[in-house]
């Protein structure tokens, strides 16, 4: 009998390989696997089914909010790519959301954004995700859109598409490799480690010269290869019915036919026999950068846990061998090492950036001195402590949303056959022994070849560590046999009209999180919320403060940063690294940070841990110790930081653009951080008075969300109410403006830039308001910047293929507000882009909204309050803006009256007096040399500027 079924499996087989249209009468799932929680086992319950075309479906109910996420993962990546045409994978993700047979093109993104949802997709070396997360009454309309593209896209993709997202995608390389600091490091590092024809020895992102080469043909060819539904898992959560929803995913995945068999890609293990030396030259860097890389381990495999013990215990936190001999010394800006893991091989990573002065080779030098010094002293009880308590809770971290969930069940199974992972890693990363560390070091980095990349910068006369003594050899290279040839398109064949978009159901209620509110005796307001989704906790505690203090004695501004640097040093019983320890061992963060209106302690940990962790909290606060050492460390990073942020065009856009609307001089420019000059000035006495006279608990809040009650909280927040008030006067900001020249560009030139920065925007004098003028103001800017389908998008993305993403917005505190456009587009295209961001901004301005733009409007802001509660993280920032903004309870339902009754004629009054360009400022930063010319042609008086935004 067993001999008979397999004789008609095969027969199966064959007829669903030869005859597609079989798949319209044979589409029910198989339910494989079947998970359910137990007890307080961590572990996310699903169901696991297969279709008969080969598609396996995850579901996972969870409905604490009326949101579900889908998310698409195809088992292909740039590990399918080949020499010639490397970026494949990342380019057809792109031509993914330029619609389908059914769907015309734009209208993916547009249906998503209007149902409120939220969308992307991503390409790694191993595998290409598409996902949404949307109102639960969305969820048909998700698997329609999903299902046209798996099974209808390959006649809608044209050569205008194409070309247009070959644009998007080599200006997303210039954005994120070609136009910042060391970012192309891993390419190079890639290229040596691997042997030539290793499809991980080039980027995700491919190189320029193969996105030139690619053609239409070849990306339709990729689709038939890779996209087929037995190379894909459908994995769906959130607020579901899973018979309903299976019920859909067999209706519109059923009948798409089962593409090629993929086999699972074995490639021999690297070896190095000795180290490989390369360099460059980046065109950003200010600082030289060293770069050593060793074979590590796969994904999943025994000895990756604890290759990520040895990589915290020499090269992650204040404890590491790392920080005492590079950072803590000054010797080096940044010293870190990580191991990374991939489905067909790892890797562990030295990544170290030395101050002025030193050398490379003085880098390469401490870092053979730390791994003796590890040899030496081994690793302790505490080291493993540190560890666990770490690694535990940044993974329950990441299932805080049900995206976190979803994404967890997807890749597991990908990857493994059993989405049923957790406990494995969990017991991975406890199971972990010193012997295994010390093993693993032995194993893979002790003696062992590697690649050492030297980054120089120019204009300087730094070295490399060796002379390069390595090539790429590419001789014996042999393309691998995918299959390409002969593959055919079989449409699905229907009982049913795919041209009709399915309904959405019901609106789903919309739950704002209950919260409780408290007065302390001594003048703090605390508010807080109860969800116990994850054993979490996380609070935020916030003194009034921050940058506007800086206005006190603004030859020391950056005091405010400074200050919430050395609160996160030392401490009266904790130095920095037994403080480091102590946290990590619970798998707890507490944090401290300035920003323009106040200082704050940020908190996170497990529920378990809560106690020891409120503890800390309670020495950082009120048993602070600020130590000379300690000062001089961190004004020196501080110092260093604003020499590298000088060579970013992205920072040098940000930091100019502030001083252009508010003056070079205005305080709030540069009070919270300082620059080179006023750092230089703080003292140790500073940092002590400034602690001593301006952190009182009748200007402080606080807010505290996750698996803990009001009842708990009051008991174990007791400790502040020692707290002893003080009287402390805050100033105002400063909301002088400076008066900008009609018709005027400000440039400032950063030599070779790949892309430029544009920025477009005035100062608005507008405070925020939840239910006022600058709420109308964010309904007003959605069509013009304020999402994907947006006409700034659309415009210089879509349509023009001169950036990766361009948006407006308006953006106000307490003290006046602002708005901007801004874009990074590529470097030719400068002037255009800049024609083009005045023309659209006049042209709504003056024309004012569409109806179908306020249609849409309405709907995907109004739809999108269902998934802005989900995390621990969105519920703090909801509680946080009505504690700032003393906002009454319902405002949200005041907020969504506006949206609904908002009219074209209040929009259009609105834009015509917010919008208009005559008062904008118009910022480029770029290559000089290469756009200078074009820009002349515009018509604008020209001011250049240097990077701290002063005349040259």
């Amino acid at each position: 009998m067993l001999l008979i079924n397999r004789k008609l499996n095969r027969i199966l087989v064959l007829l669903l390989l030869c005859c597609p249209a079989y798949y319209a009468g044979a589409q029910q799932a198989k339910l494989v696997q079947k998970v359910v929680k137990k007890g307080d086992e961590l572990v996310i319950p699903f169901q696991k089914y297969v279709l008969p075309n080969g598609l396996t479906v995850i579901l996972t109910e969870d409905h604490s909010d009326p949101i579900v996420h889908v998310d698409v993962m195809y088992h292909v990546g740039s590990a399918r790519e080949e020499i010639g045409k490397s970026g494949f994978a990342h380019f057809f993700e792109h031509m993914m959301f330029e619609g389908s047979e059914h769907v015309k093109s734009g209208d993916h993104f547009k249906i998503i954004t209007a149902a409120g949802g939220s969308l992307n997709g991503t390409t790694s070396q191993d595998r290409t995700t598409y996902y949404e997360t949307v109102p639960n009454n969305q969820l048909e309309k998700m698997l329609w859109l999903e299902s046209d593209r798996m099974g209808f896209l390959i006649n809608a993709v044209t050569q205008q598409k194409f070309e247009i997202q070959r644009a998007t995608v080599k200006n997303e390389r210039g954005q994120n490799y070609d136009n910042r600091p060391y970012g192309l490091a891993s390419e190079a590092v890639s290229k040596a480690l691997y042997p030539y024809g290793h499809p991980y020895s080039w980027l995700t992102i491919g190189y320029i010269e193969d996105l030139n080469k690619v053609d239409v043909n070849d990306l339709k060819r990729f689709f038939l290869r890779w996209y087929g539904p037995n190379n894909a898992t459908l994995s769906i959560g959130g607020d579901i019915d899973p018979k309903q929803t299976l019920a859909w995913v067999e209706k519109y995945f059923g009948t798409i036919p089962r593409g090629p068999q993929v086999a699972k890609t074995i490639l021999p293990a690297r070896v190095l026999s000795s180290d490989r030396y390369i360099s460059f030259t980046d065109n950003y860097a200010k600082l030289p950068f060293l770069y050593i890389d060793y074979a590590g381990v796969k994904i999943f495999n025994k000895d990756a846990a604890a290759l990520d013990a040895l990589s915290l215990i020499i090269g992650q936190g204040k404890n590491s061998i790392f920080y005492k001999n590079l950072v803590k010394t000054r010797k080096a800006t940044r010293a870190a090492m990580s191991s990374d893991n991939d489905e067909l091989a790892g890797d562990i990573s030295i990544q170290i950036v030395p101050y002025p002065g030193g050398t490379l080779s003085d880098m390469k030098a401490i870092v053979d001195s730390s791994f003796a010094e590890f040899e030496k002293n081994g690793i302790t009880d505490e080291d493993l402590a540190r560890f666990k308590g770490r690694a535990e809770s940044s993974f329950i971290n990441s299932l805080a949303s049900i995206s976190g969930k979803v994404n967890e069940l997807a890749e597991d199974q990908i990857f493994t056959g059993n989405p049923n992972q957790i406990g494995n890693k969990l017991n991975d990363i406890r199971n972990v022994t010193r012997a295994d560390v010390m093993r693993v070091y032995n194993q893979y980095i002790r003696g062992k070849a590697s690649v050492i990349l030297s980054v120089l910068h120019k204009g300087n006369t730094a070295e490399p560590v060796a002379t390069d003594n390595y090539t790429v050899e590419k001789g014996g290279y042999k393309a691998p046999d995918y299959g390409y040839p002969g593959l055919t398109y079989h449409k699905a064949r229907d009982n049913f009209d795919r041209n009709v978009q399915p309904p959405a159901g019901p609106n789903p209620m919309i739950r704002v999180p209950a919260f409780w509110t408290i007065k302390g005796p001594n003048g703090i307001r605390m508010i807080g919320a109860f969800t116990n989704e994850i054993p979490q906790v996380s609070l935020t505690l916030s003194i009034k403060g921050g940058g506007l203090m800086a206005s006190i004695d603004p030859s020391k501004a950056g005091l405010p940063f400074i200050v919430g640097q050395m609160l996160n040093d030392e401490t009266q019983r904790y130095t920095a690294e037994q403080m480091g320890a102590a946290l990590e061992k619970l798998g707890s963060n507490i944090n401290v940070f300035s920003s323009a209106e106040e200082t704050s302690f940020h908190l996170y940990t497990i529920t378990k841990n809560l106690d020891a962790t409120l503890a800390l909290l309670q020495e950082r606060l009120f048993h602070p110790r600020f130590t000379q050492e300690s000062l001089d460390r961190i004004k020196k990073q501080a110092i260093q930081g604003f020499q590298t942020a000088k060579t970013q065009p992205a920072n040098i856009a940000s930091r100019v653009y502030g001083k252009i609307l508010y003056g070079k001089d205005n305080i709030r420019t540069y009070g919270v951080s300082g620059n080179e000059k006023t750092i230089q000035n703080i003292t140790l006495t500073d940092v002590q008075d400034y602690y001593d006279n301006y952190f009182s608990p009748n200007i402080a809040s606080l807010v505290v969300v996750g698996d803990v009650s009001e009842e708990v909280v009051k008991v174990k927040l007791a400790f502040l109410n020692n707290w002893k008030e003080k009287e402390v006067n805050v100033p105002p900001a400063d909301t002088s403006e400076n008066q900008l020249a009609a018709n005027t560009l400000y440039l400032v030139d950063v030599p070779h830039a790949a892309q430029s920065e544009i920025r477009v925007g005035y100062l608005t004098g507008l405070n925020y308001d939840a239910t006022g003028t600058y709420f109308r103001l964010s309904i007003t800017n959605y069509p013009l910047g304020g999402g994907f389908d947006s006409r700034l998008n659309l415009d210089l993305r879509e349509e023009k293929g001169w950036t990766y993403g361009a948006n407006s917005g308006f953006a106000s505190g307490k003290f006046g507000g602002l708005f901007t456009a801004s874009a990074a587009v590529k470097a030719s295209s400068t002037d255009s882009a800049v024609f083009e961001f005045v023309k659209d901004i006049k042209a709504y301005a003056d024309n004012g909204i569409t109806p179908e733009e306020l249609a849409f409007t309405k709907s995907s802001i109004g739809q999108a309050e269902a998934g802005k509660y989900e995390t621990n993280d969105q519920k703090a920032a909801f509680l946080a803006r009505i504690q700032q903004y003393d906002l009454k309870p319902g405002y949200i339902e005041e907020e969504n009256r506006i949206l609904t009754g908002i009219s074209r004629a209040e929009i259009n009054q609105l834009a015509k007096k917010y919008l208009n360009v005559n008062k904008m400022a118009v910022l480029v930063v770029g290559d000089k040399e290469k756009i200078m010319p074009s820009l002349q042609k515009l018509g604008y008086k020209i001011i250049e500027l240097d990077s701290d935004g002063k005349v040259k």
